[in-house]
């Protein structure tokens, strides 16, 4: 039989690992935020989509022209890509209005 043993749970050493105070606050020392913070992030991420749609569509015209330089592999990569980017950046914005959505029928 083996030899179990249970530790006794840190709270304080959790807590600081989840990066919160004492109290259960956020820790803000030490923590940088991203720049141009989320509106940033967003812009950013829909250009890379739309940029990977440009691409792929791109391609299929490349291929369909009969370009030898275009290979049938890279184009439907290149699709499959872009409509990932695609279903992933409507999922955001899907949360984003549920989210919305919530906290404007919340009672105050």
């Amino acid at each position: 039989m083996s030899d179990l043993r249970i530790q006794s749970f840190d709270f304080a050493a959790a807590v600081a690992r989840a990066g919160l105070r004492p109290d259960g606050t956020p820790r803000t020392e030490g923590v940088e935020a991203a720049p141009g913070g989320f509106k940033a992030a967003m812009n950013t991420a829909l250009k890379q989509v739309s940029q990977a749609q440009f691409q792929a569509q791109h391609l299929q015209r490349e291929l369909t022209l009969g370009n030898p330089n275009v290979s049938l592999e890279d184009t439907m990569m290149a699709m499959q890509k872009a409509q990932i980017g695609f279903q992933a950046t409507l999922q955001v914005r899907n949360r984003l209005a549920q989210a919305y959505s919530e906290v404007m029928n919340m009672q105050v």
